[in-house]
């Protein structure tokens, strides 16, 4: 699976911005996909996912500020990102993970996409 990220860039706090994972395979084949974020000097984290059935989970700071979503025809997935705050300035990545009866769970990344928030 090969995954495309793409819509970072610069915002004032409280902006919004829309980040863009687009997948090289029919995304209601890959089990689950997430976006994660990984700010300077600091680990990477899980801010949102997806599964198969669109059930969504979101970490905790981002609540209610970010939605995950997807559009099957586009084989795209979505992170809208609201009330945009300095600390989430971070690399964001997508990433996908499939099942494989051989293989188990295998892990798919993209290229990352600079978020940065001015105060």
């Amino acid at each position: 699976v090969q995954l495309q990220a793409s819509g970072g860039g610069l915002v004032q706090a409280g902006g919004s911005l829309r980040l863009s994972c687009a997948a090289s395979m029919a995304i209601g084949s890959i089990n689950n996909i997430g976006w994660y974020r990984q700010a300077p000097g600091e680990q990477r984290e899980l801010v949102a996912a997806i599964t198969t059935g669109g059930r969504a989970t979101y970490e905790d700071s981002v609540k209610g500020r970010f939605t995950i979503f997807r559009d099957m025809g586009k084989n795209t997935v979505y992170l809208q990102m609201n009330s945009l705050k300095p600390e989430d300035t971070a690399v964001y990545y997508c990433a996908a993970e499939r099942i494989t009866p051989i293989l188990g769970t295998v892990t798919y990344w993209g290229q990352g996409t600079q978020v940065t928030v001015s105060s």
